[in-house]
């Protein structure tokens, strides 16, 4: 697959916008390892390869354990994550499949559990920010980096 065009080059002004809302989520006081698990998550269910290279090698370098990213697409058959992140993930998914009719009462309920009003409006957010990022890196056909990659295929 080609990149079909470089929107960061075609598109600074978009892209820094994009990334003042970015700095913003990384800063606003959610967990930086809750953080990597909800952008590892959308990215998974949105099919990004981009941004799922990148959210790997950057839960990894911030020392998140790697089983735990193997294992994230099945988080509910797991006992490795805490209930403040099962409540992040499972708003993650509501969110990210809005189609399906977004988060319901119960997703909410759980999720106000775990998180104070503007916790949960900060990581409403950060899902958005993620979903968009997935958007621009999927429309845009972007490979992903494979810093890391030591398979024996040919990326």
């Amino acid at each position: 697959m080609n990149t079909r065009l470089n929107y960061k080059k075609h598109g600074p002004d978009a892209v820094k916008a994009m990334w003042d809302v970015s700095l913003f989520v990384r800063q606003c006081g959610l967990e930086s390892r809750l953080l990597h698990l909800v952008f590892l998550r959308a990215s998974q269910i949105n099919g990004c390869a981009f941004c799922i290279d990148i959210h790997v090698e950057e839960a990894i370098a911030d020392g998140e354990n790697p089983t735990r990213l193997h294992l994230l697409s099945v988080w509910r058959e797991t006992p490795l994550f805490s209930d403040r992140e099962q409540a992040a993930l499972e708003w993650t998914e509501a969110v990210t499949r809005i189609t399906e009719g977004g988060p319901s009462d119960a997703v909410y309920e759980r999720a106000m559990k775990h998180f104070t009003e503007e916790e949960l409006v900060n990581l409403n957010l950060a899902v958005v920010t993620i979903n968009g990022w997935n958007r621009f890196s999927i429309a845009f056909h972007v490979p992903p980096a494979l810093k890391s990659f030591s398979g024996h295929a040919n990326p």
